[in-house]
């Protein structure tokens, strides 16, 4: 498996690179059809207080009296070797300026999926183990409620109880660790419900599956199936959610910012995009789009790794067969896990095995009644 596996990492690798080119290109073509020039309305601002001498430095550097062809060419020849450029407002290094500002939406996104995660497994959790009935169905209940709140809604609530009625912090102090927490629960709140109704489509799945029942009746506890069990295949498609979630992390933290008065990616775009600021905007749409491929490509690669199930399959198809596949089903039985207990691949393939040994057994006792009587 571990050829197919580098050239499929390889390969999305590969892509993945594709994908964060042609965004930042399209970014370009997008920022360069807009209207207005940016050298009069940026170079040419006394508020600025450009130089003529300045000004024809960096309409030299971008290309700005060059074609849009040109201008593309340098701009994508630069951003290969990890030139973002100098920003037009300030006459700052892009780098730079994107560096001051990107931990702390690097802290606010972290925080939110965190809390995501923390919100979404309890929802879940609680939706199946919860020992009140009513109580299963307001849980299972909470991502659609969550979904439909907007983030802003959500934010200016917390703010109101938090910051002014129980004063746990203050929002001239947008910083602050009580400050970050609430500005994380905004933000991940909404993210917790997608990741909550994915993962409890998922256990319902899984709670229905044989080695479920194969597990209970050699008496292992809910919760430890639960945890060691029905938990670890329900996580594959909220790890590809969660991948996909991303985008919305960078997008809502522009809104969250803003309510809680953050400096962050969102205030520079804000600037950027009043000013037509362009190596900035390319930067920071190139940045998102680098961070989101990441993430998953980092999904994709890690998919096929969770499940042992998927391993099995794997190596059944290169060549094990299902003999070797049951022998190896029927080694986990024996060995088992260093508690003595089974993981869920092992549980079912165990149970093939065992169904295949009795059939063999059975198929040997009937032997025709002439062979008896030739061997006696």
């Amino acid at each position: 498996m571990r050829h197919p596996y580098l050239a499929y990492a390889g390969r999305r690798t590969g892509q993945a690179i594709v994908v964060v080119l042609l965004t930042y290109v399209v970014t370009f073509l997008a920022i360069s059809v807009l209207p207005g020039d940016p050298v009069t309305s940026t170079l040419r601002n006394p508020e600025n207080g450009f130089s003529e001498e300045e000004i024809a430095r960096i309409v030299s550097y971008y290309g700005l009296d060059q074609p849009v062809a040109v201008q593309l060419w340098q701009a994508l020849s630069r951003f290969l070797v990890g030139d973002l450029g100098v920003s037009m407002r300030t006459n700052l290094p892009v780098a730079q300026l994107v560096g001051d500002v990107v931990g702390s939406t690097l802290v606010l996104a972290a925080s939110a999926l965190a809390v995501a995660l923390v919100l979404a497994g309890a929802i879940a959790y609680g939706a199946h183990r919860f020992p009140w009935a009513p109580g299963r169905s307001l849980l299972r209940s909470l991502p659609s409620f969550f979904l439909s709140v907007p983030t802003f809604v959500i934010g200016l609530v917390l703010i109101y109880v938090f910051a002014f009625d129980l004063g746990l912090f203050r929002v001239i102090e947008p910083d602050s660790a009580w400050a970050t927490f609430f500005a994380a629960l905004t933000l991940g709140i909404p993210v917790s419900a997608q990741l909550a109704e994915v993962l409890i489509a998922g256990l319902d799945h899984e709670a229905q599956q044989e080695y479920t029942s194969v597990a209970r009746s050699r008496g292992l506890g809910e919760a430890r199936l639960y945890l060691r069990h029905l938990l670890k295949p329900s996580s594959l498609p909220v790890v590809t959610v969660l991948a996909l979630t991303v985008g919305e992390l960078l997008g809502g933290a522009v809104i969250t910012e803003t309510i809680f008065g953050r400096t962050g990616i969102g205030s520079l775009v804000q600037r950027s995009v009043s000013t037509q600021d362009l190596p900035v905007l390319q930067a920071v749409v190139a940045l998102a789009a680098v961070v989101f491929v990441v993430v998953n490509l980092a999904a994709d690669l890690l998919y096929p790794l969770l499940d042992p199930r998927v391993r099995r399959v794997g190596s059944a198809r290169s060549g094990a067969g299902v003999g070797a596949a049951a022998g190896a089903g029927s080694v986990g039985l024996a060995a088992g896990t260093p508690d003595g207990e089974l993981e869920s691949a092992d549980v079912l393939a165990a149970f093939a095995a065992d169904e295949q040994l009795a059939a063999v057994g059975d198929s040997a006792i009937e032997v025709p009644l002439e062979e008896r009587v030739r061997v006696s």
